[in-house]
């Protein structure tokens, strides 16, 4: 039986350059989707998964990540005297004293350094790694269904979606030894290709299961594509010592880095809160007879 994966990374150190104006003050991950953050999603995702420690990679300016899942006297007293004293009703999250670290990313390398920031919180066991922005609407939690697998396969486990080739050079590729349609056993991976030099058009997206042997070979602080420390490089030097597998979740997935990609979310996530729907619907069926 595996080691089991009780902690999470969440790099969260970058400047959301894409949604400027809306995040030269606020982390592009404390964006609400509907009337949540991205980063809230990403934590109760890891919560049900079985997670008990949460690790933030932060930066500057992101002060509102901490402060989002701290506790608030002066607003819990509030909600308590209007009768809300539900936090849990609400949406609102707190988690246990203890099962939550920060730690610091100085320098904008790469998701790999970022990862590498967390070393010593992570230490000598596997571990998760979620990007808040990459959101997935599923019955079943993403990171739990990589856990299920995990459980079965150990080593490297990732989850996967099928990419236009066009679109090859904005992701990790990886290369396939074998393919049931659902499980996919990894042979290599490389950073960004570009659509004639990709191996396959299957994608690494935002949840990892990864060993803390990554750590040493993010250690030596390669560059990659973009002049930074790619998390791909390192996992590919890790093949052959362990098993790799991903897995084409059951699921939608929402690349909320991307303005389409957030609207899309914001659309889908309404569309499944009851008190929402009917409304959105007859807004969007108005707005589609409407158009010439």
């Amino acid at each position: 039986m595996p080691t089991p994966i009780r902690k999470a990374v969440f790099p969260v150190g970058g400047l959301g350059t894409r949604f400027l104006p809306a995040t030269k003050a606020i982390p592009k991950e404390m964006l609400p989707v509907v009337d949540k953050p991205l980063i809230q999603y990403a934590v109760e995702e890891a919560k049900a998964a079985g997670i008990e420690e949460f690790i933030f990679v932060t930066g500057r300016g992101k002060q509102a990540i901490e402060d989002h899942f701290d506790h608030s006297a002066e607003l819990e007293a509030l909600l308590s005297a209007r009768g809300q004293a539900d936090l849990g009703a609400l949406g609102m999250l707190h988690l246990p004293p203890g099962a939550v670290a920060y730690t610091r990313q100085q320098d904008p390398l790469g998701l790999g350094h970022a990862v590498w920031c967390a070393r010593h919180l992570v230490g000598d066991e596997p571990f998760a790694v979620l990007l808040a922005d990459e959101l997935v609407l599923a019955d079943t939690p993403c990171l739990a269904q990589l856990v299920s697998l995990y459980d079965r396969v150990g080593g490297c486990v990732f989850a996967l979606a099928d990419v236009p080739r066009e679109q090859t050079s904005r992701y990790g590729i990886v290369d396939i030894a074998r393919d049931d349609g659902r499980v996919i056993e990894i042979k290599g991976m490389v950073e960004k290709p570009s659509p004639a030099a990709a191996p396959s058009t299957v994608s690494i997206i935002g949840r990892y299961i990864m060993q803390p042997s990554v750590f040493a070979e993010l250690e030596r602080k390669e560059k990659g594509v973009g002049g930074e420390i790619q998390l791909t490089d390192a996992l590919a030097r890790l093949l052959g010592r362990m098993p790799f597998h991903g897995l084409r979740f059951e699921g939608e997935r929402f690349d909320c880095g991307s303005k389409a990609g957030f609207l899309k979310a914001q659309i889908a996530f309404a569309l499944k809160r009851p008190e929402l729907r009917d409304e959105l619907m007859a807004y969007i069926g108005d707005q589609a007879g409407s158009r010439p």
